[in-house]
């Protein structure tokens, strides 16, 4: 029977190391490789490691539950059909999914499978006779905290295990926590601070620190009516984040859509990322998630286009227009980057053609398509207005309009402010894969917003979280920057941060620190504190069932 529930487990990396037999990477080690040098060796049990994040941050995973679940992303049945998916993303919005969600299932699959290749390679290593393992067992040891770190967001639950072939120990709460800390203060004197934000680092690991310590109040009393956020956390929120500003190794950026550009990896900026560089096998997923099915981002490749997913909910749009007195475009350089001029540009060369950026709003223009090949102009390409020709619609023009919801008019084609924040590679070969932007998971910005929570959830330290704040917007020099504000407070702060780091995966977890997730919001009245947490999956508790009381399910579900 335990032999049974090892096997069943091996696919959700829970109980034991190895996973599912269709992995692609090979966990190497001295056992199982012949004829590798130490270092090919080392470098063969951290590759792994890091090799679920792509998987992890794909557009309906990481991104789904945390966008579409909160204020910021909607994603209806577009034209009544398509991305029905039996419900999923409606379930998300309005908190209402079940242990059976896929999204939410595979989520929780590629990160308990990064515990286990953490732990593989923290087994692996310490037998390898190269200068690099001190530091890659360092690296392997903090992404296991931060795999564990995101299974205590999303589920409430972190494994801990050493013996590969043991049980792993579930923590909940404080002892999650604590377990969460030491492991990362245990992993970051042996880090480096010089391979780059696809790995981890000295500063990512503060940066995870600071993050830590700023959620500490949810992750003790998760389902409290108010949290109480400890002063000697917020000291270690300003601690952590102080490390980071004074090492002098990170720069906000000028611009800031470069910061999600395709050539971003050496953005300074960016503290600890993804990294999606082309020769890593990276996607632009993220890209093209929300854009138009006729919206078709390189000219190379007449078959790619986007699929017309999530839009901003009407109340996150309204968050900008409420905040300045002009439009949004003109006053925040965050909101939108025009690229071109149309249709006074309506032919333009291939190298060229580069998208706007940002929130997308009204009569969309780009490559005219007609019968699956884009038509030129000679060499170059002819660039015109829209239609969802695509769609079977070929005179309902692509208007992005500020109202999307779920009725059958919310839910067309062309409903909803649509995002573009992340640049497409021209490095693809078919359109969608070999993205290069890197995903932030840790970005300079970030960290000054959160040491401007931190004072004024420790002192209403409103003077010195508003010069945070500032400090960030008059970063953005290559075009205006944004006015300065004139006050602070932590729904002011909200707000900022939802300017600064919207579809970066970070709403949910905020909405849920600053006690807005029970709101009401488009499409999505639920009020219920126990849905902070997702479902465990059911397959993973069937996967344990002759283990009683081992894996319990979430209050709620």
């Amino acid at each position: 029977m335990k032999k049974s529930l090892i096997l069943t487990l091996t696919c959700f990396g829970l109980l034991v190391l190895n996973g599912c037999s269709d992995l692609t990477e090979n966990v190497l080690d001295e056992s199982s490789a012949t004829g590798l040098t130490d270092k090919q060796a080392a470098d063969g049990n951290l590759a792994p490691v890091y090799a679920r994040l792509p998987d992890i941050f794909l557009h309906t995973n990481y991104f789904a539950i945390q966008e579409i679940s909160s204020d910021e992303a909607i994603l209806p049945y577009r034209g009544g059909t398509d991305w029905g998916d039996n419900g999923i993303y409606i379930a998300l919005h309005q908190h209402t999914s079940t242990s059976t969600d896929p999204n939410i299932r595979n989520t929780w699959n590629l990160l308990t499978q990064g515990i286990s290749r953490s732990i593989t390679a923290l087994s692996a290593l310490p037998t390898i006779n190269d200068p690099n393992v001190k530091v890659y067992i360092a690296e392997a040891r903090g992404m296991r905290a931060y795999y564990n770190m995101v299974m205590l967001d999303l589920f409430g639950v972190v494994f801990l295990k050493e013996n590969p072939q043991a049980i792993s120990d579930v923590l909940r709460g404080e002892a999650a926590l604590n377990y969460l800390k030491a492991e990362l203060l245990a992993a970051e004197p042996d880090l480096l601070t010089t391979v780059g934000p696809g790995r981890l680092t000295k500063g990512g690991a503060w940066g995870l620190l600071a993050r830590l310590y700023l959620n500490s109040a949810v992750y003790r009393d998760r389902y409290a009516t108010q949290f109480t956020f400890k002063p000697e956390d917020m000291d270690k929120v300003t601690e952590y984040c102080d490390k980071i500003i004074n090492s002098g190794q990170y720069q906000l950026s000028r611009d800031y859509f470069s910061i999600f550009n395709s050539d971003n990896h050496d953005n300074k900026e960016l503290i600890f990322a993804v990294d999606q560089r082309a020769e890593l096998n990276g996607t632009n997923r993220l890209a093209y998630f929300s854009i138009s099915g006729d919206q078709y981002p390189l000219p190379a490749f007449p078959a790619a286009n986007g699929t017309d997913g999530p839009a901003i909910t009407p109340d996150f749009y309204r968050s900008w227009v409420n905040a300045y007195t002009a439009d949004p475009a003109s006053a925040d350089p965050r909101f939108f980057k025009q690229n071109w001029t149309i249709p006074a540009d309506s032919c333009i060369t291939e190298a060229n053609f580069n998208m706007n950026r940002g929130i997308l709003r009204g009569q969309q223009y780009g490559l005219v398509r007609v019968n699956g090949a884009f038509v030129k102009c000679g060499s170059n390409f002819r660039v015109g207005k829209l239609f969802n020709v695509s769609r079977n619609r070929p005179t309902l023009p692509v208007t992005f309009t500020e109202q999307v919801n779920y009725t059958v008019a919310g839910s067309d084609y062309n409903t909803g402010y649509r995002v573009l924040k992340y640049e497409f590679s021209r490095k693809s070969t078919s359109g969608r894969n070999l993205g290069d932007a890197d995903i932030p998971i840790v970005r300079l910005a970030d960290v000054y917003l959160m040491r401007a929570e931190a004072k004024l959830r420790k002192s209403n330290d409103a003077a010195g979280a508003l010069a945070d704040v500032n400090f960030v917007r008059a970063s953005r020099t290559a075009t205006t920057p944004p006015p300065a504000l004139t006050s602070m407070n932590l729904d002011l702060l909200l707000r900022e941060r939802g300017f600064e780091l919207y579809w970066e995966m970070a709403r949910r977890t905020d909405q849920i620190r600053f006690g807005k997730y029970e709101g009401t919001w488009t499409e999505k009245t639920d009020s219920n504190p126990q849905k902070r947490l997702f479902p465990i999956p059911q397959t993973a508790i069937d996967g344990a069932s002759n283990l009683p009381g081992y894996l319990v399910q979430n209050p709620g579900y």
